[in-house]
């Protein structure tokens, strides 16, 4: 059996709408993805963009579903995981995390974040 590749987008940064208090659906935040998608190459060595997943596509993708607002970070990283797989079927693997990069919580220092990971 081929190995596994790991297509990663790390660190991508956006300005949404995401959250459950009117003020967050209001002024926005920043939020910061990383993305590990895993598949099994359907040829010994990669040698065109048809024999990869294409990680332009990745994240236009990301891009897109960051603007369309959820109340929770859960549900934008289920939801997420499953856009990336209807799109991509090859992938086998799907781990992905959204990190809310201000929280609107008084004398808050850090981040807040989730992580997913789904198997397929």
């Amino acid at each position: 059996m081929a190995g596994l590749m790991t297509i990663e987008l790390k660190q991508l940064r956006f300005l949404a709408y995401h959250g459950l208090y009117a003020e967050e659906r209001k002024t926005g935040n920043e939020f910061e993805i990383d993305l590990f998608v895993s598949y099994h190459p359907s040829s010994g060595t990669i040698t065109g963009i048809s024999d990869t997943v294409n990680y332009s596509e990745l994240y236009a993708l990301l891009k897109t579903e960051m603007q369309k607002p959820r109340d929770l970070l859960e549900t934008l990283v289920m939801e997420l995981a499953e856009v990336i797989h209807v799109l991509f079927p090859q992938i086998k693997k799907i781990e992905i995390s959204v990190t809310k990069l201000h929280m609107p919580i008084a004398k808050f220092t850090g981040t807040a974040g989730v992580r997913f990971v789904k198997e397929y």
